[in-house]
């Protein structure tokens, strides 16, 4: 058995970010944590916006919603403590049924869910009963069983390039992606109008002031943003493709119209860089709520554990594993 990696050893991945003095206070809970992972043969797989003692820390597994959708199909590993929230949760539990999913605080939810009902749904497949229902993989299981196809921000592009030509697609629930999906690849996308209250709090006001300040700059932005606010983007994608375009782009200074949480792996991996956020509303307190105390009491109690109907959970299935093959 290898040797138990510990809060010392881990300081390492983390102290581009975390002072010594202040990981030192988290190193009790950082060790349990790293016991438990071995005892219960856990894995933690963590959003890019997750804390950076979580990211950087104890995760095991990172990236954006896509990658962690892949990683729950293969990961070799009894349990899976999602740090992220609530729908990545479902999503591992309908990807891997056999594993125990651990949500380690079950009101880290996702505005965008609520955009989307089962019944707002239905009514628009009565009202649309010829359409492709594109789904964004934050929405609800119950939402992904009345779609044909999931998608996020990383892969809708080839998702709805992937569709027939001339069929109508219905896009939900970020208006903004859908928007913004439809402009790039020319397809006639109905919208759901849906946002992410984080994104749409970012206003094109505020990064042409940026722009003035920091002339030589490009801006990178998420595809949840405002379309107003993405028309003066240089660069629009994923969390996972604004991380590649930093690290590949010649530019000394980056604007990054994101959540808050990636500039510290953004640092990390161009420490050359100066990473300059967009807005300091660019926060989503969701993201910000699971703290390693709740990992820690998740690992021992073994709960909360999310899990999805089996009716629900074979019909959600379908259009992840769909999305899966379209964007390997």
């Amino acid at each position: 058995m290898t040797a138990l990696v510990t809060a010392n050893d881990l300081f390492r991945r983390v102290n581009h970010v975390i002072p010594s003095i202040e990981w030192a206070t988290m190193a009790e809970d950082v060790d349990a944590i790293q016991r438990l992972k071995r005892e219960r043969n856990a894995v933690i797989l963590a959003h890019n916006y997750m804390r950076p003692e979580i990211f950087h820390g104890v995760s095991d597994i990172v990236g954006d919603s896509l990658a962690l959708a892949r990683e729950a199909t293969t990961v070799q590993a009894d349990v899976i403590v999602l740090a992220g929230v609530h729908f990545m949760a479902q999503s591992a539990a309908i990807l891997s049924p056999e594993k125990t999913v651990l949500l380690p605080r079950l009101d880290a939810g996702c505005p965008l869910v609520d955009a989307a009902t089962v019944e707002s749904v239905r009514l628009m497949r009565e009202k649309e009963p010829e359409a492709l229902f594109v789904t964004y993989i934050n929405s609800s299981a119950e939402v992904k069983a009345l779609s044909d196809v999931c998608c996020t921000s990383s892969n809708a592009l080839q998702i709805v390039n992937n569709q027939p030509a001339g069929k109508k697609i219905v896009m939900l629930p970020d208006g903004n992606l859908a928007r913004h999906t439809s402009s790039v690849t020319g397809r006639e996308v109905i919208a759901w109008e849906g946002c992410c209250p984080v994104h749409q709090a970012l206003t094109p006001q505020e990064v042409i002031a940026l722009k003035q300040e920091f002339p030589e700059a490009p801006f990178a932005a998420h595809p949840e943003c405002r379309p107003d606010v993405l028309a003066l983007a240089d660069f629009v994608g994923s969390t996972s493709a604004i991380l590649k375009f930093a690290r590949e782009s010649g530019a000394r200074t980056i604007i990054i119209g994101t959540e808050a949480g990636i500039l510290d792996k953004l640092r990390k991996d161009s420490p050359d860089k100066q990473f300059v956020l967009a807005s300091e509303a660019l926060l989503c307190a969701d993201m910000k709520k699971i703290t390693l105390d709740d990992i820690e009491k998740s690992l021992i109690t073994m709960q909360p554990a999310v899990t999805v109907s089996r009716k629900i959970s074979r019909a959600a299935k379908k259009t992840l594993d769909r999305m899966l093959s379209l964007s390997s």
